[in-house]
């Protein structure tokens, strides 16, 4: 169900010329004709219902020729049309950014993206392994993934123990956590295992880091609070991928959406250690129509039961959808 007063929206899906020519034989085969059945005149064929078929252009974040994708459902659709499109394997592209090639976690393809936003893929580069004591209770991390297998760090806090650590950098795919394997695993399970690293204790990161062209190879990608609109895209209307279902074309969120979605994912970091305007986008919508609390977590329960939230974020989630709606 599309948040607020969105139009319904329409599944976005590749149109085969072998099915639809079915489709139009057999609908034929049951139209009444003259002599047969009946004295009524033969019914001219209808249109075919062809469903919109959005092409993006599409570059390597490194450089590239352009490329064009189109015809995907949902978001590994999307990493396999990329990988047609820009001859690679699409297991190699860690995550994509619209309308620039840098490193920039303001811009990453996330929930929504713009009907003429311009899709850069950030593909592995450097791999490295980095030893780190656990001196202070938070690392400092953010964790973000790409709806495809690929858990990568999207904030590291200034200041923090991860901060200091110069091999580390915002874009970087984490491979295993002391030796496990966390490739196919989801952002908040990711977290969840860094959170859990007994302070005091000597760990092991494997990562990789995305490919960099000549002019970002200086950059360590700090980033600062992100905000939602950022990755709406430039387009009147935005295509929204779902991590269950298939992509829809639908309107831009009201201002109240975009404000619920950025205070639900500012609390999605503080309480997990993950952002993911995809999973903020899907929370306010399934609390924006509730009642009360109870029918809220209700939802949450039976939509995102693999979260397992406490009920103290739950109730704080529903807080700021209240805050949102009141313009505060």
């Amino acid at each position: 169900m599309p948040l607020g007063r969105w139009r319904k929206a329409t599944p976005l899906m590749e149109q085969d010329e072998a099915e639809a020519e079915a489709r139009e034989r057999c609908l034929e085969a049951e139209r009444p004709r003259a002599g047969v059945g009946g004295s009524g005149p033969t019914l001219a064929p209808g249109p075919r219902a062809l469903r919109p078929r959005l092409a993006f252009h599409t570059q390597l974040a490194h450089g590239s020729a352009t490329g064009r994708v189109e015809g995907f459902t949902n978001v590994r659709e999307l990493y396999n049309k990329l990988g047609l499109a820009l001859g690679l394997e699409p297991a190699e592209i860690i995550f994509c950014t619209l309308n620039t090639h840098k490193v920039d976690m303001d811009k990453l393809l996330g929930g929504q993206i713009g009907l003429e936003d311009f899709i850069f893929a950030h593909v592995k580069g450097q791999k490295k392994e980095v030893e780190i004591v656990k001196s202070e209770d938070a690392l400092g991390l953010t964790i973000t993934d790409n709806g495809a297998g690929y858990a990568f760090i999207k904030r590291i806090k200034e200041g923090s123990l991860i901060d200091r650590i110069q091999a580390v950098k915002v874009g970087d795919l984490i491979e295993t956590i002391n030796g496990k394997n966390v490739i196919g695993s989801r952002h908040f399970e990711v977290a969840k295992l860094l959170k859990g690293l007994v302070k005091g204790q000597l760990f092991t990161l494997r990562l990789v880091e995305p490919l960099k062209a000549f002019d970002m190879i200086s950059q360590r990608s700090k980033v600062g609070k992100s905000a939602s609109s950022g990755q709406m895209g430039t387009g009147k209307g935005t295509l929204r991928l779902r991590a269950k279902g298939i992509a829809t074309v639908e309107d831009e969120p009201s201002a109240f959406e975009e404000k619920a979605i950025e205070k639900v994912d500012d609390l999605l970091e503080n309480y997990m250690g993950i952002r993911d305007t995809e999973l903020a986008t899907t929370m306010v919508d399934l609390g924006k129509d509730r009642r009360n609390p109870d029918e809220f977590a209700q939802a949450l329960d039976e939509e995102l039961g693999d979260f397992a939230f406490p009920d103290e974020f739950v109730f704080d989630v529903w807080g700021a959808i209240g805050d949102a709606k009141a313009g505060r």
